[in-house]
Order: C-alpha cells, then structure tokens, then sequence
C-alpha cells in the first residue's frame, strides 16, 4: 500500500486535521542515506512533517525546511512540494538511546537534534517568505506545534513517529496535525486538547489503526468529514542538466582549475545519491560556452 495523507474537517468544521502514514518513504530515506536509528526516527519525523506542511498551500508553492541544531545530527534539510520530499542531513549516522528515566532504551531524539531554530521557506513563482522559531525540544513534533503557533498564527497539535526495526529499517512511520479554526469554540477545544492528551505514542497508534483514515476518525471521536486524500513520497528530481547549470554558474578560473587538475567533475546528489560525472570534452564545451558569454 502506498504512504498518503488525509486531510479533514470535524467537530463541525471547527477543526481541521491532516493525518499520514509515511512508512516506505521514510524507509526510502533510510536506504538513501543508510542513516542510523536515531538520525532515520528524527529525519523521518522531519520528512513526515514537511510532507503533510507541503498540503496546506497552493498547488505548486514549494516549501524548504531546514533545522539547525547543536545536537550530534546537526542540520537537516527536506524540500517539499504537493506531499513529495527530498532530503539530507548533515550527519545521517546517529544512534542514541535514553541512558534511564520513563523512557529508557527508547531513541533519544531531542539529544540528537539539540537546541537551534527551524526555518521554513515558502517559494511561490519566484517570491520567497521565510519564517523561523526556536527548537523546543528536538523531538520535533513539539518543535513544529510552537512554530505554527508562532510563525503562522494556527494553534495546532503536532504527533509524529517512526519506529525503527533492529536491522535499522522502518517498521511503521507516521503523523498528525490537528488545527483549530477561528470559529472553534471553546467547549471543541477542551475537546480535542483531551483526545490528544490521552491518545498513545505515534508510533502505537498506527501499529494499531494502521491506516490515515482511522487515525482521523479517532481525533475527530467520528466527527470526521473526509475533504482530499494525496498520495506521498520521496522522490528527488535531479538530473545531470541541472548539475551543469550549478557548474556554469562557476567563474572561468574555477572551470579552468577542475579542467587542469582533474580533467573532469564528478557530483553526488545530496538528495539522492546519485552520482554525475562531467569528462574533459565535456567541460571543455562549457568553458569554450563561457568564454563566448564573457566576449
């Protein structure tokens, strides 16, 4: 079955909710990056997140998120556009568990992401907004509940989670972002602040309803009124033209150095993976291209 996202009204159209599950694309980030289980649980929570966020604009307005912390993971950055994602982090090779406490041999997530700002770029035909808040506490749902309240003016409950096989892969991943509305009234909001206060771990959730659907008519107690269902993924777009557009943004100098030095200029995708490889003739045509722009 592939990953999608719900996206409902409840509770009389006072509350909207998106709810996902993302468990082969975050499986595919997993295999892309071969990240290990703390860095896979917060890259996934992040990707699930951007994912559902991209839902909320309009059809074709891309989204760049990136979170900078000081914990082990560093940054991570996901770009995101009608429910399809891409991503990297700086450091994909992080494995640490709670040493004790309630939660202990459980991935310690807000220690490896650690304390900094996330940042949310929205491109809509060329014009660019950014907006940021303050890391929380790393585990990232918390993280983005504070920014919608604080960037984007919408009280909002972030869940999200991803349980990570012993041989590192993705047994379950999956979300939830349930919005309040301006007509909400109060007696919705005790409500909903309920359901959400007792509803279990993410990750126990979808283990037992298994499909977006059901996780919304549970936050919605069967109030729920179905409004679009998307298909999501990750999914990179890159191609060797766009990778020799980035090298002919490079003076002649620097084209001249890769040429003499290395006779050719070999790129990975950060995204990806995949590699391109420019040989001599190949280069030699952009420079003799870049010399004919400079005359």
């Amino acid at each position: 079955m592939k990953d999608y996202s719900v996206i409902g009204l409840a509770y009389n159209k006072e509350i909207r909710i998106y709810t996902s599950v993302s468990t082969h694309l975050v499986n595919e980030a997993q295999k892309i990056h071969q990240s290990h289980p703390t860095a896979t649980a917060a890259f996934g929570r992040f990707l699930t997140q951007s994912a559902m966020m991209s839902l909320m604009y309009k059809d074709g307005e891309r989204l760049t998120l990136k979170i900078e912390g000081d914990g082990p993971i560093g940054s991570m950055t996901v770009e995101a556009i009608n429910g399809i994602v891409r991503g990297f982090m700086l450091n994909p090779y992080v494995y640490i568990k709670y040493e004790d406490g309630p939660k202990k041999g459980k991935l310690n997530v807000g220690a490896a992401v650690g304390r900094g700002f996330i940042y949310v770029t929205r491109d809509w035909k060329g014009n660019y907004f950014t907006s940021s808040s303050p890391l929380q506490s790393g585990e990232i749902g918390d993280d983005f509940t504070y920014y919608y309240a604080v960037s984007e003016q919408t009280p909002s409950a972030v869940g999200l989670g991803v349980l990570v096989d012993r041989d590192s892969s993705v047994k379950v991943s999956g979300g939830f972002i349930v919005q309040v509305l301006p007509n909400a009234s109060q007696e919705t909001i005790e409500k909903v602040e309920k359901i959400i206060q007792n509803t279990p771990s993410v990750t126990d959730l979808l283990l037992k309803l298994q499909t977006p659907e059901k996780m919304l008519s549970y936050l919605a107690d069967g109030t729920e009124n179905i409004l679009e269902k998307h298909e999501i993924k990750y999914e990179c777009t890159c191609n060797k033209d766009k990778f020799r557009k980035s090298l002919m943004t490079l003076n002649i100098q620097s084209l001249e150095e890769i040429l003499n030095e290395d006779k050719k200029a070999h790129i990975t995708c950060n995204f990806c993976k995949k590699e391109y490889t420019f040989d001599e003739n190949e280069l030699k045509k952009m420079l003799k291209e870049k010399r004919e722009i400079n005359e």
